[in-house]
């Protein structure tokens, strides 16, 4: 057998408050809750579930949380630039503020901040999108 990584079980986002941000990702980006986590005590402090079939688990962890305020630990993927735009009129409608569409290295991103501020990308997958900045100055260098 060889010793190689298969993929993704889930993405685990750090969270002050459970609640707030279970409802946060359930109504912004689609989060279907399948399971909760109490600790000994009896109280929830942990939800997975799914985004688009993208395992994904909140937990409480302040200090974490707060340490990730800012930071973009994980970058969804998206069709192109018509699922960005979609996105961003997403956002709009829910009235979640949020940056302008981003022109990235080689696609377009939709950025937006969960409750505690951590960043969560939308990023695109077409690589005939019209966007690479590949090597331009601010944008990602290849490795030569």
């Amino acid at each position: 057998m060889t010793a190689k990584i298969e993929g993704f079980h889930h993405v685990k986002f750090p969270v002050r408050d459970l609640a707030r941000s279970r409802e946060w990702y359930e109504r912004v980006l689609g989060l279907e809750v399948t399971h909760e986590f109490p600790d000994d005590d009896g109280v929830v402090r942990g939800v997975a579930g799914s985004i688009d079939g993208v395992p994904v688990a909140l937990r409480v962890q302040e200090k974490a949380a707060a340490g990730l305020a800012g930071f973009d630990p994980v970058c969804f993927s998206i069709a192109d630039r018509a699922a960005a735009e979609a996105w961003i009129a997403r956002l709009d409608e829910l009235g979640v503020e949020h940056p302008p569409l981003f022109e990235a290295t080689t696609g377009w991103m939709v950025r937006v901040h969960d409750p505690d501020g951590t960043e969560i990308r939308l990023y695109s997958l077409a690589k005939d999108d019209g966007v690479d900045h590949t090597d331009q100055p601010g944008y990602a260098q290849r490795v030569r």
